[in-house]
């Protein structure tokens, strides 16, 4: 996420140091920086969000508390601490949510006669430092506190809405909606839709439509300001290709708790920029959010991170993170920020420790001497002998899904709706890939494919271990894989691969010469030489064929064969930029005859 330092500023009355050293903070306590880029005199660094921490630092509050606790410099302006009264009712809008499941809580607020129009300067200039474009006062500000907060919001145009009945449920199938990018996009029935009048006026978590947007002539208007299921978003979003500021953040899983707090600054902020008036809100939150305590001790962190910490430093990284806690005798209870998602466990705690702390005050401490000596896996050292074995033989391992069109388990969470079983054989997988690979043969120089699996299968109510091998001539098998105790710690010898290189998305074109030649020949040096008169297209040049007619007691020595030697070598030529033509292929073939010929070779 971009951040701005001038923006960051804002949250603090002590001047923060330099970018540099923000970067540094950052980078050795919570996030790598990607790069910082100056734009009309504002450093923007650009940090790379965890997975884990998406919830609570996409945003510029987020990665001022991380400041905050990292420098030990007062975060003297919360966003969380600022107040604006949202529990004054409106008949105006009414909200009816048929999941909450997918939606645990939806806020509506309905502010009236408010005057569209330019954002002022610092408004627009922060919204330029984020990438984005100003485009009036009302849209502009959810934007800002989406930014600022970490909470999207969404503004609809009350009298194009056409009913103050707000719904949040599934789409119907063929529902179509227009989107803000002038896009329309077809809903299908796993898709959560904001409606009115029973009608799509939003993709949930995603982006607006296009009827009820905000325009020179709105006056009256309905912020949304909601908690959606990350799943939900995320599955929404891959299916109809459409990913938004709004949907990259509630796919991360946001606290329904922020949603409150969204709410209160972006109205507080549309009606001081637009002179409009807060008539009431609607909150609809059935199961609120429960508060949660971790417990901790000072010796489990020090066993943990192996440091000598006093109550006291643990203490004071809870203090500096505005973790509230009561300790006791070296026991620590603390109250989890409704934020702070990622924390379940006091192994979570050890983290928030070491990582405030410094991992580079932890001390290095050797590992203690195994007297018993090392084991090895009898799953493992099976496994590796059989796959020694096999590449020994000429096999090439693959992996291949484990996910099946039938099976004894489906998956609750599955990846698509073709294949929702787990495999119940490793055959079926080999099967395919033989015949993904036949047409390869010849690019690969091979003269037949042979492959093996060593994976889990599901059946007969466990989980096994299966060895799978399939070559063109022998068909597919598979076995279970029986593990052998080792005698004794083996060294596993490893790979003679010296290089990897990536393969061309273009077909290739295959020709073959054969020649007769006499007396010892030397195959490396006729390959070289064809290669070489190939030219940089022919990407291999093999020989596939040799055979030799022994010479007559009346031999003339007469081309033809007797006493010849016949090699026939392949070519096969392929470009990594563009499909290759026939004449392509044709134009080098008739170099490699000529310079055969000039050999004195007898081309066949």
């Amino acid at each position: 996420m971009k951040i701005s330092r001038q923006w960051l500023q804002n949250f603090f009355d002590e001047t923060l140091p330099s970018t540099d050293i923000l970067a540094k903070a950052l980078t050795f306590h919570t996030f790598e920086i990607d790069g910082i880029e100056n734009i009309d005199g504002d450093d923007i660094l650009d940090v790379k969000i965890t997975p884990n921490r998406g919830h609570d630092c996409l945003s510029h509050r987020g990665i001022a508390k991380e400041l905050s606790a990292i420098l030990k410099i007062p975060m003297t302006r919360d966003p969380f601490s600022l107040g604006f009264d949202i529990s004054k009712k409106t008949d105006r809008v009414t909200v009816v949510v048929e999941d909450a499941a997918l939606c645990p809580r939806y806020l509506a607020g309905y502010i009236t006669g408010v005057r569209v129009g330019p954002s002022p300067e610092w408004l627009q200039k922060s919204l330029t430092a984020m990438g984005q474009h100003a485009i009036n006062n009302i849209v502009d500000a959810t934007n800002f506190v989406m930014f600022n907060l970490g909470q999207p919001l969404h503004a609809f145009d009350a009298g194009r809405l056409g009913s103050s009945a707000i719904g949040v449920r599934l789409a119907r199938q063929g529902e179509v909606l227009k989107a803000l990018d002038e896009k329309e996009y077809e809903l299908g029935g796993s898709t959560l839709v904001i409606t009115a009048a029973d009608r799509p006026v939003g993709i949930a978590g995603i982006k607006g439509g296009m009827a009820d947007r905000i325009d020179e002539t709105t006056q009256n208007i309905v912020i949304e300001a909601a908690n959606f299921n990350s799943f939900s978003v995320r599955k929404s979003s891959q299916l109809l290709k459409l990913r938004t500021d709004a949907s990259i953040r509630f796919e991360q899983g946001l606290s329904p708790e922020l949603a409150g707090y969204g709410m209160r600054q972006a109205a507080k902020l549309i009606v001081e920029l637009s002179g409009g008036a807060a008539e009431g809100f609607v909150d609809v939150y059935p199961a609120p959010q429960k508060e949660k305590r971790v417990e901790i001790s000072v010796d489990k962190v020090n066993n943990v991170l192996g440091t000598k910490l006093t109550g006291a430093e643990v203490a004071d990284v809870f203090s500096r993170l505005s973790f509230n806690y009561k300790e006791e005798g070296g026991k620590f209870e603390v109250v989890v920020p409704f934020e702070r998602l990622d924390i379940e466990i006091a192994e979570d705690l050890v983290e928030e420790v070491g990582r405030i702390v410094g991992y580079d005050k932890i001390p290095e401490i050797p590992l203690p001497v195994y007297a018993e000596g090392a084991t090895v896996n009898p799953n493992f050292y099976t496994a590796e002998r059989v796959r020694e074995e096999l590449a020994a033989q000429g096999y090439s391992e693959v992996y291949t899904s484990v996910f099946a069109e039938a099976g004894e388990y489906a998956v609750l969470n599955k990846v698509d709706s073709v294949r929702p079983y787990l495999r119940e054989s490793l055959i079926p997988g080999l099967q395919a890939a033989i015949e993904k690979n036949r047409p390869n043969k010849d690019l690969l120089g091979l003269e037949e494919i042979k492959l093996f699996e060593i994976g889990t299968v599901w059946k007969e109510g466990e989980e096994k271990i299966m060895i799978g091998t399939a070559n063109e001539k022998e068909g597919v098998s598979e076995k279970e894989l029986q593990p052998e105790k080792a005698s004794a710690y083996e060294s596993l010898p490893l790979s003679t691969a010296r290089r990897y290189q990536p393969y061309s998305r273009y077909p290739y074109i295959v020709r073959d010469i054969a020649f007769w030649t006499t007396g010892e020949v030397k195959i490396e040096e006729i390959e070289k030489h064809i290669a070489k008169e190939a030219g940089h297209l022919a990407v291999r040049v093999y020989l596939f064929d040799r055979f030799e007619k022994p010479a007559r007691p009346d031999d003339s020595g007469r081309a033809g064969g007797e006493g010849k030697v016949s090699l026939a070598f392949r070519l096969v030529f392929q470009s990594f930029e563009r499909t290759l033509t026939e004449a392509e292929a044709n134009e080098a073939m008739a170099r490699v005859h000529a310079a055969l010929q000039a050999q004195g070779l007898d081309i066949r």
